[in-house]
C-alpha cells in the first residue's frame, strides 16, 4: 500500500505509551485491511525497539486474523465443507503465509501412493491396512500424546512436514486420505478419544445411516498408530470409564465439528498471559463454526 501522510502519522504513534492512543491507532490501521501488512513488515525491519516490534507483530497478526475469520465463515457456509480446507485454515492461524499448494501437492503424492495399492477386491480390513501401511510404515507417520506445549502437533501442514502429530491431527490426515480414496471411514465422538470407524455404507449414502449406526461399524482405528479395534474393545473401554455407550457416540462426526474440536484443543496451547489473546481468538473461530 502506498504510504500516505495518514499512514505515516499512524506509524509514528505506534510507540505511544498511552494505551488509549495505541488502541485508537491500532483500530484505524486494522480498518485499512491486509494491504497494509507489507508497510508494517517494512516498519518492523527498521524498528530497533523490541517492544515496538511486538506491537507491530500484534497488528500484523490481527490483520491476518480478520481475513481468517471471513475465510472460516465462507468455509462453514459451503454446501459440503471439506475437512482438508478446514484443517488448512486452522494452520493459517499460526502460519498465515502458508503455501497451500505445497501441502496439496504432498497430499496428492500420498493419495496416489495409496491408490496404487488398492483394488476393488480388497475387504474393508485390507483396504484399511493398505492406507495404514503407507502412512505409518512408508511415510513413517508417528503419533504423540496430546501435548499443549507443542502447537505444531495440531497443524496438518506440520504433520505432513515432520511426520508427527497427535490423535486429532493424525486422524484428520487419515480422514482426508480416506475421503480422497472413497474409503468409508469417519471420526466418532467417543469420550476422551479421537477414534475413527469404518462404516458399511455406500458412497453418498451417509444420510441413510440409522439413528444408532453401531451395527454398520465394521471396526475402529486408532490414528495414533493405525491399530484396529473391535466392537468388544470399544465396549470394554466404555465399561472402564463407566459411561453408557449411547447411540450418539457412534454417529459420524461432521467436518465442521471436527474442525471445532481441533480449534478448541489447539487453543489450549496458548493458555498463558503472553499469548492468551490467541486462545480467545481460536475459541471465537470455534464459536463462528457453531453458529
Amino acid at each position: 500500500m502506498e504510504e500516505t501522510r495518514e499512514i505515516s502519522a499512524l506509524f509514528h504513534l505506534i510507540d505511544d505509551p498511552d494505551d488509549e492512543v495505541f488502541t485508537t491507532v491500532s483500530d484505524r490501521i486494522i480498518s485499512m485491511g491486509a494491504n497494509i501488512i507489507p508497510n508494517l513488515e517494512h516498519l518492523w525491519e527498521i524498528t530497533p525497539d523490541e517492544s515496538v516490534q511486538e506491537r507491530i507483530e500484534l497488528l500484523i497478526h490481527r490483520l491476518h486474523y480478520c481475513d481468517l475469520t471471513v475465510e472460516f465463515q465462507r468455509w462453514k457456509n459451503l454446501k459440503e465443507p471439506d475437512l482438508l480446507s478446514g484443517a488448512l485454515l486452522v494452520a493459517k492461524f499460526q502460519y498465515p503465509d502458508l503455501n497451500v499448494n505445497t501441502v496439496l501437492q504432498e497430499i496428492e503424492k500420498m493419495r496416489r501412493n495409496i491408490w496404487l495399492e488398492l483394488n476393488n477386491y480388497l475387504t474393508p480390513l485390507e483396504q484399511t491396512n493398505v492406507l495404514t501401511t503407507i502412512l505409518y510404515n512408508y511415510y513413517h507417520l508417528k503419533g504423540s500424546e496430546l501435548n499443549y506445549g507443542e502447537p505444531n502437533d495440531f497443524l496438518l501442514n506440520k504433520v505432513i512436514e515432520i511426520k508427527k502429530g497427535n490423535s486429532i491431527s493424525n486422524g484428520i490426515l487419515y480422514l482426508v486420505m480416506s475421503d480422497l480414496l472413497d474409503i468409508p471411514i469417519r471420526a466418532v465422538n467417543i469420550p476422551r478419544q479421537f477414534i475413527l470407524s469404518y462404516y458399511d455404507v455406500e458412497p453418498g449414502q451417509w444420510d441413510l445411516l440409522p439413528n444408532n449406526p453401531i451395527q454398520r461399524i465394521q471396526f475402529y482405528i486408532d490414528p495414533m498408530s493405525g491399530q484396529v479395534f473391535t466392537q468388544k474393545d470399544v465396549e470394554a473401554y466404555f465399561r472402564r470409564i463407566s459411561v453408557p455407550p449411547t447411540a450418539s457416540y457412534f454417529r459420524p462426526m461432521s467436518n465442521i465439528r471436527i474442525i471445532q474440536m481441533l480449534l478448541e484443543e489447539f487453543a489450549k496451547c496458548f493458555d498463558n498471559d503472553k499469548q492468551y489473546y490467541k486462545k480467545e481468538e481460536l475459541l471465537k473461530l470455534s464459536v463462528i463454526l457453531g453458529e
